[in-house]
Order: C-alpha cells, then structure tokens, then sequence
C-alpha cells in the first residue's frame, strides 16, 4: 500500500488536519497562485467542467471542498441555480468565499459552511448535482468520501470532478515533471511563505489514482454512465458519474 502523501509529514497529525492548516496558510494568496501559476487555463477548465451540468440544469447544488469559491460562483454564472452550498475544512478558504458573496450580492442563493467532505452532514438524496475542483486529491480517505457524495446525490443527479492529472505523452509528461518539481514548488513558496503546500501540490498529483483507475472508484461508490475528460495533454481531468 502506498505511503499516504501529507503536507507537512507530521505523524502526529492527520492528513485532513494538515490539509486545513495549508490552506489556511496560504488563503490569502490561493486565488492569485492559481491564476499565475496555470497561467489561467484554470479557469478555462472550470469552465468545461461546469458545462457538462448544462443538460441536467440542478436547482440545488452542493460543491465540495469549495475552497474560496470559486468553482460555485462559475457554477452561478453558468447554470443559475436556485441554490449552492459549498463546504470546505479550512476557515482561511471560507473567509475569502464569504467576502466574494457579500461582495456580489450572492447571500440569497450561494452559503458557505465549515465541513468534512468526508462526512457530508446532510440527507441521501439531497442535491441534484455535486461538483469537486481540485478538492479530492486531498480527501484522506478517497473512496469513503466519493461513496458519501454519492450518497446526498438524488437518484438521476450527477456528479461533476475536476482535478489534475499525469500528462503521459513526451514531451509533455518531462515538461510538466520538471515545472512541477523544479519551478512550481519555488514560485509558490516565494509568494505563499509556505514551505511545503507547492511541494505537496506535485506531490499529491502523482500518487494521486487518476483516468481509469479514478473512475473505478467512482463505480465501486455506486454511480453509473463513468467518463472522464482529459484536458491540456492530461494536465487535468474532468470526471462525470450519474447516480
């Protein structure tokens, strides 16, 4: 069994922990990071990610590990929906969201709550669709927490996951290995002062199990009609399951 990959190697403290302690470390530079540091294809991928909802046009979405928000604000933008819930464990990602929805205007149909993504605190069959951006890399139990999300998801609902991925054609694959490891790490730490959250970051993509082997898990945790979509060469994918 692989060695799980945390963010600050404490023994004494669990991934999820430690996962809440990065992002409240480096919330305040989170969204600037991403722009910079995808050279903003990031937004063009949530974008995708979030059309792929257009079909089913949910009324009630939940978005896990919504981080600063911005994923759920896309979601807004794109399919108005009457209401989103975005949870997430760090305090430091929820202030920057609460900030963009007071700053938008958004408090009638987009809450923030401090959550486990584990352990969704709501009833089976709830939302009509749940949305992922780069939040189940860091579940410390991946299997346990898709099996959750499948649960709150109404029968006929879809789930809709964006996150990054090994890119395994040459020359992209030595590209991305080596601005992953050589200069991700250090531009992230110039502006984050956080040691080790863009060293985890290339870190927790490669062990991470994604295409074919991600998908099983999205089967094993019951939903149905499985793909995936690569993006960029494989730098990120996005995967869909219908309940």
């Amino acid at each position: 069994m692989s060695r799980i990959i945390t963010p600050y190697e404490q023994e004494d403290i669990g991934k999820k922990q430690q996962v809440a302690d990065m992002f409240n470390n480096i919330s305040k530079k989170y969204d600037f990071l991403n722009r910079v540091l995808s050279f903003g294809i990031d937004k063009i991928w949530r974008r995708k990610a979030i059309s792929t909802l257009k079909t089913l046009r949910p009324q009630l979405l939940l978005d896990v590990a919504t981080g600063t928000g911005d994923f759920a604000l896309e979601a807004i933008r794109i399919l108005k929906p009457k209401k989103v819930i975005g949870i997430d464990i760090s305090e430091g990602m929820l202030t920057i969201a609460k900030d963009k929805i007071l700053d938008r205007k958004l408090s009638d149909c987009f809450e923030v709550q401090l959550g486990d993504s584990e352990k969704l605190a709501f009833s089976n069959d709830t939302f009509d669709a749940v949305t992922v951006a780069f939040g189940v890399r860091n579940f410390e139990n991946l299997q346990q927490g898709l099996d959750d999300i499948c649960r709150v998801i109404r029968p006929g609902g879809q789930v809709v996951i964006l996150e990054f991925s090994k890119p395994r054609r040459f020359p992209i694959k030595q590209l991305y290995t080596f601005y992953s490891k050589n200069i991700l790490p250090q531009v992230g730490k110039l502006f984050s002062k956080d040691n080790r959250a863009y060293s985890y970051l290339p870190e927790s993509i490669a062990q991470f199990p994604d295409g074919d082997d991600f998908t099983d898990l999205l089967l094993n945790a019951g939903f149905k009609q499985v793909s995936c979509k690569p993006q960029t060469f494989g730098i990120c994918t996005i995967y869909i399951g219908i309940k």
